[in-house]
């Protein structure tokens, strides 16, 4: 029986630039899928400049790694401009919106508490 792999739409056993993996397209914002499971999701985005995600909240925790351009990520009320090669981690439950500053790429990882059986 085959085990379905756990990282997907990515290749393996080679050296990556994980930027070049999405691509920007006019006016739009894109993803590609890494990984998703009951305790983590893995997607790469590629925001045309002006485009965002607004205002949310996430039972879980969530780190963007801003891999190209700049974006403005605002937790709760707090505004922070993140930059190429900077990391920002927002804490689950507090809502968190995005917005692209300039065109910009970014990994984003969320991780999930483990589910519990109460038996």
């Amino acid at each position: 029986m085959d085990t379905p792999e756990l990282l997907k739409n990515i290749a393996f056993a080679q050296p990556l630039d994980l930027a070049s993996l999405v691509d920007y397209a006019e006016g739009q914002v894109v993803s590609r899928t890494l990984a998703q499971n009951n305790a983590l999701s893995v997607t790469l985005f590629a925001f045309d400049a002006g485009e965002g995600i607004s205002a949310h909240t996430v039972p879980a925790d969530a780190m963007v790694h801003i891999l190209d351009g700049r974006a403005r990520i605002t937790i709760g009320d707090q505004d922070i401009v993140a930059e190429t090669g900077q990391v920002v981690v927002m804490p689950e439950g507090v809502p968190h919106a995005l917005q692209a500053e300039e065109r910009f790429k970014m990994l984003l990882l969320v991780v999930k508490r483990p589910l519990t059986l109460d038996l």
